[in-house]
């Protein structure tokens, strides 16, 4: 098994649209969350709290810094709140595809002399893009 020894280059697609202006500086991919558990106390118990996990998973939030062309603007109001697959590409060349959509597009302050940076939040929907309501996990491959 091989560890990642180094962040870079890991890059995020958007379906077919390759041609987003931005360029990742960091990226954050999204994670997976058990929801925490269901407390099965009863007065039952002698000693100890009980508890159980619960059944349905998270996949959590997406996000990236990155350096931006202003014209991405036209691109993100094309891509905002519109469910797509997304696909995070790892420096093993590993990927993780999951069905998603841009939910915030955030410019930070443009400062002399610092590279112009913008925030991007993804929120994972883990629905296909048909409208049929088709639950789809999040797909790993190496």
């Amino acid at each position: 098994m091989a560890y990642l020894t180094d962040g870079h280059p890991t890059t995020l697609t958007f379906g077919e649209n390759t041609n987003v202006l931005f360029r990742v500086k960091e990226l954050t991919p999204p994670g997976i969350d058990g929801g925490g558990s269901i407390d099965t106390t009863t007065m039952n118990n002698a000693t100890w709290r009980t508890f159980m996990p619960k059944a349905l998973k998270t996949l959590t939030e997406a996000s990236l810094t990155v350096q931006y062309d202003p014209a991405i603007y036209d691109d993100i109001l094309t891509m905002l709140q519109v469910n797509q697959e997304i696909t995070v590409t790892f420096p093993d060349d590993s990927t993780l595809a999951f069905w998603g959509w841009v939910d915030k597009f955030s410019p930070e302050r443009l400062v002399e002399g610092e590279m112009p940076t913008a925030s991007i939040t993804i929120v994972p929907s883990n629905m296909d893009g048909d409208n049929s309501n088709a639950e789809i996990a999040p797909d790993y491959n190496t």
